[in-house]
């Protein structure tokens, strides 16, 4: 089975609800998000809540799974085709590395760097149950170093609070790349968009946010 196998499971009503809340999106995103079980990914007893517009607790040191806005954001913002190799940093309970794989097939990869190894232990079993084991990696690591074994990528995305673009990211970002991070204080965030250009790096600023910031023991996911 996976995220996408059951058309009558009475989830999917839920997730046309949040979805269509969500619009505008673009056909592919919203398409990606009905195809995610959202509630395959918070605690069983959040499951009711799953397809509301908010974040949710994982369990795990203040860990969250981001609200629908936030992550339907992240997706358009970062500009997802297939056969893209996509990194995901603080990758948490596994939902939006489901929704990158789900927009780079066929031919792309995900990978994913979680600090919890809690976290991730779970998220690569649900994923693996989803269908998604061919298509996303977790690995267990402090976020900040990123995974360079796996480097360069076409798209990076940051998924807690971070003080500033870190140039261990932007070092294994390839060309005309796109790196996304929620750069600010643990208070409030603003959404950057770095794209790697012939011409050099451009930074743009995007909206207010607010995620989950860094621990000393690494990054804690969004």
């Amino acid at each position: 089975m996976n995220g996408r196998a059951d058309a009558a499971a009475p989830w999917e009503e839920r997730a046309r609800e949040m979805v269509d809340a969500l619009r505008p999106l673009s056909p592919r995103v919203a398409d990606a998000m009905l195809r995610v079980a959202r509630h395959r990914f918070v605690p069983a007893e959040l499951a009711s809540e799953a397809y509301d517009d908010t974040p949710l607790p994982l369990g795990f040191a203040g860990s969250t799974i981001s609200a629908p806005h936030m992550i339907a954001l992240m997706l358009e913002w970062a500009e997802l085709v297939p056969g893209l190799r996509v990194l995901e940093l603080g990758s948490g309970s596994g939902y939006l590395a489901a929704l990158l794989a789900e927009l780079v097939r066929p031919g792309g990869r995900v990978v994913g760097v979680e600090v919890e190894s809690r976290l991730a232990e779970g998220s690569k079993l649900r994923l693996a149950e989803l269908g998604y084991g061919e298509d996303v990696a977790i690995h267990v690591s402090d976020a900040r170093a990123g995974w360079p074994l796996d480097a360069p990528y076409n798209r990076i995305l940051v998924s807690f609070a971070t003080p500033m673009i870190f140039p261990e990211w932007t070092a294994q970002l390839g060309s005309l790349g796109v790196l996304l991070a929620p750069v600010g204080p643990g208070r409030g965030q603003v959404l950057q968009r770095l794209r790697r250009g012939p011409n050099g790096d451009r930074l743009e600023d995007g909206p207010e946010c607010i995620f989950v910031g860094l621990s000393p023991a690494g990054a804690r996911p969004k």
